[in-house]
């Protein structure tokens, strides 16, 4: 399969290196490979520049410098990249954060997952960051690809339209939901990680307000407040400790008093809320079941406990 980039990078001096390295490394290389500097105000353009003398299938975009960072931005930053490349042939279009780095192997590994199964729309990996990793701290399922490396079958990516400019987040993670209600597989591979060097949603905050923004997007993304009570105790014991949850758990609330304006559809609220319900119920039968094995275990026949 032929597959193509996009990355919208803005002041990533300190990690868009370890990026272009793992990029170029790649035992299947892209078709192209475009990076959008989104007005940038350090040296991003000028490493990028460097990488894009020596490898002609990076081609460097400059957009105008602004003052916001905002999400809409890069989903414009994202179509600005998106246009360079639509004329040509390609399977499969990956977008790329510019602060993450991988093995060699990332994208055949993810295009053969493509080929395997045609039914599968968006593809990913498990990904870490420093004291976190995706598929033990995270409260994801399998289903969701992370927004920091998707990879899009390009069939997939026409029928969802594409990312939606939504100012305050959750595009990628909505690209990926829209794809399900749409029937096709998303799907993420613990097989594979990539590192992620930032701190998801630190770029201009710190871990608490982070967090407190998570809980912001919950409420205007449609989510179900049963399912923020759960995942707000389940963020109560992780670093920083009770903190992180009340954050979380405080951005939700202040969100819904205001009324926040959702930018999904009812349609894509109820989806989104019955899988919601669908983990809950698979999570706490697998704490039930793990409670039963242990007291069968604790209480049993003492024989069978010396085995």
């Amino acid at each position: 399969m032929k597959y193509v980039l996009i990355t919208s990078a803005r002041n990533e001096e300190a990690f868009i290196a370890k990026t272009l390295d793992s990029v170029v490394s790649q035992t299947v290389l892209p078709e192209r490979w475009v990076i959008v500097d989104d007005g940038s105000t350090d040296h991003t353009a000028e490493i990028i520049e460097r990488y894009a003398g020596r490898y002609p299938w990076i081609e460097l975009v400059r957009l105008p410098q602004r003052r916001d960072r905002n999400f809409a931005a890069k989903v414009h930053a994202f179509n600005a990249g998106f246009e360079r490349v639509h004329s040509l042939e390609f399977d499969a279009v990956g977008n790329l954060d510019a602060d993450i780095s991988f093995g060699p192997d990332q994208f055949e590994f993810l295009l053969q997952k493509l080929i395997e199964d045609p039914s599968l729309g968006v593809t990913g990996t498990a990904y870490n960051e420093e004291g976190f990793d995706s598929t033990r701290d995270s409260f994801e399922s399998e289903n969701s690809v992370h927004g920091a490396c998707q990879v899009f079958r390009r069939q997939c990516f026409s029928d969802i339209g594409g990312y939606l400019p939504n100012r305050a987040g959750g595009i990628d993670w909505i690209a990926v939901t829209t794809a399900r209600m749409k029937g096709w597989k998303t799907r993420n591979f613990p097989e594979r990680r990539f590192r992620h060097h930032r701190r998801m949603g630190t770029a201009e905050r710190g871990p608490v307000g982070a967090m407190f923004s998570y809980g912001e997007k919950d409420y205007y993304l449609g989510g179900s407040f049963t399912w923020e009570l759960f995942r707000v105790a389940y963020r109560m014991t992780k670093r920083p400790l009770l903190v992180g949850g009340l954050a979380l758990l405080s951005g939700f609330c202040w969100a819904a008093l205001r009324r926040v304006k959702r930018p999904v559809s009812r349609d894509f609220m109820r989806f989104h809320r019955r899988e919601q319900m669908t983990k809950l119920k698979g999570i706490l039968g697998s704490l039930i079941k793990f409670q039963k094995i242990e007291r069968f275990y604790l209480d049993g026949d003492p024989a069978s406990r010396r085995v």
